[in-house]
């Protein structure tokens, strides 16, 4: 039998594992090792089994993946997100669906300070869900919005999907981080807008608060000062060269346990949660790329990418016909496949196709992560979509389901603009120092 068509056979099995609800990385090794064996023996396979996963995955770029996650943590359990979303509340919560934006705001300002979306979507709905069900809000609002808002954590600095794209196309991590200020801030008001669409055609979907004065407005922004400070950390210390992405999260872990302590919010069972919180989301995303591994070197051995990436070139479409194609590609593969997943599977092949078409790898970065934005809250392995329902048991997943689907529109809009204003994603990286 040919060796590509026993690689797409292997892709087959692997893609219908995953819709059969085996995780990602078991299906993923599963498949690789037997494939292996096909083309190489026993021998190789055990052999790449016990090496390959390891000599990829022990990068000193990936040891910012856990800073950037407990930064998050720690910055929670520093009453971070409360002061963000009371903050909110005063200065948009006098509109229609004003605790909804407010979330989307404040999820925006989790962001900066935490690089994990299913992270930002479980703190975030523990503490505005309650709020929103306080105030009679729709359930589908309510929890969709905070689902979609969450993805913005991978957008805004800092990123642990951005850290995962720059290893594997070994582009700059720091480039790809500040790249996606502008694109996060144009996401938020995007989600904003369509609250508050959302609230308008349904006026009983959200009622609006009572409008906050101008002085309590004001007052509101004393505690949102941490997160101005990690931003700075992370952000700032990119920007201008100072720190390296791996410093920068290092350091911006230690603000954040620095003013967790300082405001007396993180106990020592807060602490013990947020290192369990961290390993765990470690774990997984590791466990995934592992598995991956060994999947793409018995595609490689197939010539299955080779094979993959001649016939993209070969499309009889102009270079945004063939994009254009990619981004089905990933949109499809995002509601079965982790983003982690999606992404190490996709870019042995997709990123050289890219790369021939002349378009910008920073700003492609910029869009993958877009799509990656899509695949968490696009069923059924949405993984925000659970993280929201361990925040709210109440509401029921065909609600949260429903919910999400205004917003999934949203971030196929972001997509677009994206598409057609690469400047928003290269135009910020471009003045970096070098």
């Amino acid at each position: 039998m040919d060796p590509v068509v026993i690689g797409l056979i292997g892709t087959a099995v692997f893609l219908i594992l995953v819709m059969l609800g085996v995780w990602v990385s078991f299906a993923a090794v599963t498949v690789g090792l037997i494939g292996i064996i096909i083309f190489k023996g026993m021998g190789t396979a055990t052999g790449v089994a016990g090496f390959l996963p390891y000599t990829v995955t022990a990068s000193f770029e990936f040891s910012v993946i856990p800073m950037f996650i407990i930064m998050g943590y720690f910055a929670h359990y520093g009453g971070i997100t409360r002061n963000l979303f009371d903050a909110g509340c005063k200065w948009v919560g006098h509109y229609p669906g004003g605790l909804a934006m407010a979330t989307t705001f404040a999820c925006a300002g989790f962001g900066a300070c935490s690089g994990s979306s299913t992270a930002a979507a479980a703190v975030m709905g523990k503490v505005a869900i309650p709020e929103m069900m306080r105030y009679n809000y729709d359930p589908k609002l309510a929890a969709g919005c905070v689902a979609s808002a969450g993805t913005l954590a991978v957008m805004i600095p800092p990123s642990t999907v951005m850290v995962i794209y720059g290893v594997i196309t070994e582009q700059s991590i720091g480039r790809l981080l500040i790249g996606g200020i502008f694109p996060g801030i144009v996401c938020a008001f995007l989600i904003a807008i369509t609250v508050y669409i959302w609230c308008k055609l349904k006026p009983t979907a959200g009622a609006a608060l009572p409008r906050a004065t101008w002085k309590e407005r004001f007052a509101s922004l004393k505690g949102i000062w941490a997160v101005l400070l990690l931003a700075l950390s992370v952000i700032g210390g990119i920007y201008s060269g100072i720190f390296t992405p791996t410093e920068a999260g290092g350091m911006a872990a230690f603000v954040a346990l620095i003013i967790a302590v300082a405001t007396r919010q993180l106990t020592w069972a807060n602490f013990k949660q947020a290192l369990l919180d961290t390993g765990k989301a470690t774990a997984m995303i590791f466990i995934t790329l592992m598995g991956i591994l060994v999947l793409l070197r018995f595609l490689a051995l197939s010539g299955t990418i080779t094979y993959f990436v001649d016939a993209m070139i070969g499309l009889p479409l102009p270079p945004l016909g063939i994009m254009i194609v990619i981004i089905v590609i990933y949109f499809i593969l995002g509601m079965f496949v982790s983003a982690t997943g999606m992404m190490v599977l996709t870019l042995p092949a997709i990123f050289p196709v890219v790369m021939n078409l002349g378009y910008d790898p920073i700003w492609f970065g910029i869009l993958v992560t877009a799509l990656c934005e899509i695949a968490f809250v696009t069923p059924p392995v949405a993984m925000n979509l659970y993280a929201v329902k361990a925040s709210a048991p109440e509401i029921s997943t065909v609600d949260i389901t429903r919910g999400i689907l205004p917003f999934l529109v949203t971030l196929v809009v972001f997509v677009i603009i994206l598409v057609a204003f690469p400047q928003l994603a290269t135009w910020l990286p471009a003045t970096m120092k070098k």
